[in-house]
């Protein structure tokens, strides 16, 4: 049968193999973009393409401000439900769930159907108004993702006796909440950030019936407009979502690190 270690090194290697080989392939087209040579050429020219320049920047501040939004709701939310209402944590998990279950594309039709120009408060009539209706929306995406990785954090430390010696000091809620709570599940929170920052970049449904110019929706019109950029394209953009999981171990470590030298 062979021992336990060989075929778990051969499950690793099936596995590397069944993910890296795609990858490759997807790289070695990438560099096809002149005829009979290998070349850079697709990158630099979606690099210097200034509509990629323009939605990634788009993208990546209302990624920003997503991840924002999506920690002063989470976050406080989660702490009060695991310290004072503990029985209502199954009906707040099956609300987080729900973005799962419902559509994006009934989630914009909804907004779009309630904030058009022609109701009591046209979002839409403006591109600030549809830009913080774009935000919402994110947040509501990555809301399962936010609240999963916010809540597992306030599982590994002891919410209540941290709360009673706060208090017991005369800390209010806030100070409790700011400097207390979020610094010890700051490793948590980034966590759920890079999947926000991962799930705005990539998302078209919300951006393109918006009309908004996200990243995701320039990434649909350059795969179905050229050759070998898409495959660039595509890269660039696993090689920025390996960056942030990157900046998640980083982060985790250096946590880890501060807690044990306090």
């Amino acid at each position: 049968m062979g021992s336990p270690r060989f075929w778990s090194w051969a499950a690793l290697v099936a596995g590397l193999l069944y993910f890296f080989l795609p990858l490759v392939g997807m790289f070695e087209f990438s560099l096809r973009a002149r005829r009979g040579e290998y070349s850079f050429q697709a990158y630099t020219n979606v690099l210097s393409d200034p509509q990629f320049r323009e939605t990634f920047m788009y993208s990546v501040v209302v990624a920003l401000f997503t991840i924002v939004l999506g920690v002063l709701i989470v976050a406080p939310t989660a702490f009060w439900v695991r310290l004072k209402l503990p029985k209502l944590r199954p009906v707040i998990e099956f609300i987080t769930l729900l973005p799962l279950v419902i559509p994006p594309i009934v989630i914009v039709f909804g907004y779009i159907r309630l904030y058009n120009t022609s109701s009591w408060l046209p979002l839409t009539g403006t591109a600030m108004g549809t830009n913080i209706l774009l935000t919402f929306g994110y947040s509501v995406l990555a809301l399962p993702y936010m609240y999963r990785a916010v809540d597992t954090g306030l599982r590994t430390i002891d919410v209540a006796t941290l709360t009673e010696a706060a208090q017991s000091m005369g800390a209010s809620w806030f100070t409790i909440i700011t400097k207390l709570i979020l610094p010890n599940i700051l490793s948590a929170i980034l966590s759920g950030a890079f999947l926000t920052f991962a799930i705005v970049i990539g998302e078209y449904v919300f951006a393109a019936l918006l009309n908004r110019p996200g990243f995701g929706p320039y990434m649909v019109w350059m795969g179905g407009n050229k050759a070998y950029e898409p495959a660039a394209l595509a890269v660039i953009a696993f090689g920025i979502t390996w960056a942030c999981m990157g900046v998640i171990q980083l982060a985790t470590r250096l946590s880890k690190h501060n807690r044990v030298q306090r």
